[in-house]
């Protein structure tokens, strides 16, 4: 399958809004992706419930469960002792959206008869997809349609589609069909292992349909992985009774309408899926038969309405406001909903590369939760924060069996790709390699324990992984001959670099990892005694064990050149040969599908920020002229084939003032796949590039950093903004921060006080005196 290339900024710009105003199959598999609907478990592509009939490769009509999976083994021609043995993908379940209208035996399809009026917009505030167009007939008869769709974030299990359909032209018989189709399959990775899974044909089993009236379901079961799904369809037309119907692996109702000229005809159907995953499979019929039943009783406007009452909350705390770029006020809206869209908020699910709407790197969780994507949610809405952190905690079990096949006697280690918590990732160096793993882990639970205070997980959970993991430190490095505590054989966060020595992002977060340890148990062992002889029973850690990562932490290794004043990537980095940036077509990029891994390695060259990250997330361990020259010499040797690059470089150039080149960096985050800046948004979305975009409005240019509990800003206005605004949650309380021309405003909206700093000079904010507004004139 081929990229779109019809450019985007064809849609209309609304800061509110996603709208096309035309159907075209040039750019209609990425707009399946923009269009797609979530509520953190499923995930429906934004296709059309008629189907689609265009050219092949233009289209993936996908449905998709978060956490839902099917495993398969790993064939390696050539096998190594511990080589993840299993993978898991993310399957298509079926389609359970489809609709089919026929007119005297014509069936509607946009890409036959004649389209007349067409527009499609996503309302972020609403969440409602609506889609209304004219269309002919071969014959003239001419109709006008009306749908909209909504995934229920109330209710996890849950979406709803309501098709109005009215003659415009004549009276007659109009036959509506609505179904479930089974018969589905994912999609096939090629070459590009960013793309699919590498499984060929369906990977559920029809074992049973049930239908009754109104009702019908497919019962299905996957293959290895050993669950059961049920997906289930309620449609009704009123006034016309259900005729129960099913083809194969489709099963669904149709009505035979006798439809009248400037008269709505009107079909509501409600579609669910249960999986053994969630619930006993003996149980998963009658929740289907009750989640369909009770949505119907409250009816299509109630479930809007509800939808709209929690986008209402959601954009309450998480809306960031700019005045002065159009074009990215929209970007970072629609970015933020696909978030929301595609986070997994019941402790048991994470949220994939590609969210719920595309198999992308199929279905996988990665370290983009804990870096990228956890600081939106921490500031903003901080319970889902804390559900992602009770995931990492549900797969302790598996980290733990996974230490021990890497011939560690005791502690965590977490896994580099995953779904259900084992190690999916069959390419090591780039994978299992990448132990900061780990430490991106603590990092998460360091801030929201930081942002919190929440003193009860800690004992409850988070100390227990923060222990665990802490121990694969000690596991893996060793003494050289100076005396220097080092981590070798290790993959950081570039991918470009693999299998190095001392990796400066994993020295550095592996050091702030064992003194948090450290720290977070003589804490707990001073303030929840009974917590911390409970923590500490299970994992066997005596105080001998937390001086050893007291002493590693501080005789850490931590490479750093004089004669170039930078920290080096790796022992070995700066002794290769720059790659031949200037005689490499363009067309060669990504490198990643153009040249075999080991030719890159052999070079100084970048995927993505490394040590440029670590300036942002130990902030204070560096000084500005650090950064600066870091930033110098890392920008020219990176290609930022990743998504996950542009935003940290757009971060780290505002804070050493290069203004414009923040900005360009974090308008191509901004806008990635509205604009598909990457040429691969058809196959889903960038999550982690989307909350850096969240990331770029506070780390960077509000200079907003969170330092051992300790918050600051140092805010800039970009030159093309009138203002920005947004709030951020910390410590029981709501901070509004809004910047415009020379001045700050900081206004406590929640909460008793809040103390920070804004460029050093100390700010109280309380209840009596809630509101403090700073000139930036005369500062840095």
């Amino acid at each position: 399958m081929q990229p779109s290339t019809s450019p985007l900024s064809t849609l209309p710009l609304d800061p509110w809004c996603i709208r096309e105003t035309a159907f075209d199959t040039a750019s209609h598999f990425l707009r399946e992706t923009l269009f797609a609907l979530g509520n953190g478990y499923i995930g429906l592509r934004g296709t059309g419930e008629e189907g689609y009939t265009g050219p092949a490769g233009t289209s993936l009509d996908g449905t998709y469960l978060n956490g839902f999976y099917e495993s398969e083994p790993i064939v390696y021609p050539e096998s190594a002792f511990a080589l993840a043995k299993t993978n898991q993908f993310m399957l298509n379940v079926p389609n359970a959206k489809g609709i089919a209208i026929e007119i005297d035996g014509a069936r509607f399809d946009p890409l036959t008869g004649t389209l007349g009026r067409y527009e499609r917009e996503l309302d972020l505030r609403t969440g409602v997809l609506v889609r209304s167009l004219e269309w002919t007939a071969p014959g003239g008869k001419r109709i006008a349609l009306r749908s909209r769709r909504v995934v229920s974030f109330a209710n996890k299990h849950l979406f709803a589609i309501e098709v109005e359909l009215t003659p415009l032209n004549f009276s007659g018989r109009i036959t509506l069909r609505s179904f479930v189709d089974g018969a589905v399959k994912n999609q096939e990775a090629g070459d590009d292992p960013r793309v699919g899974s590498a499984v060929s044909g369906p990977a559920l089993q029809t074992v049973a349909v049930e239908q009754d009236g109104a009702f019908s379901a497919l019962v299905q079961r996957t293959h290895n992985s050993g669950f059961t799904l049920v997906s289930a369809i309620r449609s009704v037309v009123e006034g016309v009774d259900a005729d129960a119907w099913q083809e194969g692996q489709r099963a669904g109702q149709t009505f035979v309408c006798t439809a009248v000229e400037g008269q709505p005809l009107r079909l509501t159907k409600y579609g669910s899926y249960h999986s053994s995953r969630d619930y006993p499979e003996g149980e998963l019929l009658a929740r289907a038969q009750e989640t369909l039943t009770d949505a119907q009783a409250a009816g299509f406007e109630a479930l809007c309405a509800s939808q709209a009452a929690f986008l209402a909350d959601f954009w309450a705390g998480a809306d960031v406001e700019i005045l002065g770029d159009d074009a990215l006020q929209q970007g970072i809206r629609f970015n933020e909903y696909h978030l929301l869209q595609s986070v997994g908020r019941d402790g048991r699910t994470n949220i994939a590369a590609k969210g719920v709407t595309g198999e992308g790197y199929e279905g996988h969780y990665f370290w983009d939760t804990e870096i990228y994507i956890f600081p939106f949610f921490l500031y903003s809405k901080p319970e889902i924060a804390r559900k992602l952190l009770e995931y990492r905690y549900a797969g302790l079990p598996q980290a733990r069996e996974r230490a021990r096949q890497m011939s560690h006697a005791k502690g965590a280690l977490y896994p580099w790709r995953t779904i259900a918590g084992g190690e999916c990732s069959a390419y090591f160096p780039a994978g299992t390699a990448q132990y900061h793993i780990n430490a991106d882990i603590a990092y998460s639970i360091k801030s929201y324990y930081e942002a919190t205070g929440d003193l009860d997980y800690m004992a409850q959970a988070g100390l227990e992984i923060v222990l665990e993991t802490a121990r694969i430190w000690i596991g893996i490095g060793s003494d050289d001959r100076e005396g220097r505590f080092c981590i070798n054989e290790v993959t950081g966060p570039d991918e470009y670099t693999a299998l190095v020595n001392n990796n400066y992002y994993t020295n550095a977060m592996a050091r702030m990892h064992l003194r948090f340890a450290a720290d977070m148990a003589d804490q707990l062992a001073r303030e929840r005694a009974g917590d911390f002889a409970r923590v500490a029973a299970a994992t066997g850690v005596t105080s001998e064990e937390i001086a050893v990562w007291r002493d590693a932490a501080a005789r850490m290794h931590l490479p750093y050149d004089g004669k170039l004043g930078i920290h080096e990537q790796d022992d070995s980095f700066l002794s290769k040969k720059v790659w031949d940036f200037a005689n490499t077509p363009k067309e060669n990029y990504p490198l990643l599908l153009n040249y075999h891994p080991m030719v890159i390695y052999r070079h100084q060259v970048c995927k993505q920020a490394d040590v440029v990250l670590a300036l942002l997330l130990l902030s204070n361990e560096f000084t500005l002229e650090d950064k600066r020259r870091d930033f110098d010499y890392y920008e020219a040797v990176t290609t930022h084939d990743s998504s996950l690059s542009s935003c940290i470089f757009s971060i780290i150039a505002s804070e050493v003032g290069y203004h414009d080149k923040a900005y360009d960096y974090f308008m191509e985050t901004a806008r990635l796949d509205l604009d598909d800046t990457h040429g691969n948004t058809h196959y889903g979305v960038h999550t982690a590039a989307m909350a850096g975009t969240w990331m770029g409005v506070a780390y960077g240019f509000a200079g907003m950093r969170v330092s051992d509990g300790a918050l600051r800003f140092a805010p800039t206005l970009p030159r093309k903004w009138q203002h920005y605004q947004f709030k951020i949650q910390l410590r029981g309380a709501q901070l509004q921060v809004r910047v415009s021309g020379q001045v700050a405003e900081y206004t406590l909206l929640a909460g008793d006080a809040l103390d920070f700093t804004h460029f050093g000079q100390e700010v109280a904010l309380t209840r009596s005196a809630p509101a403090a507004r700073i000139s930036m004139e005369a500062q840095a």
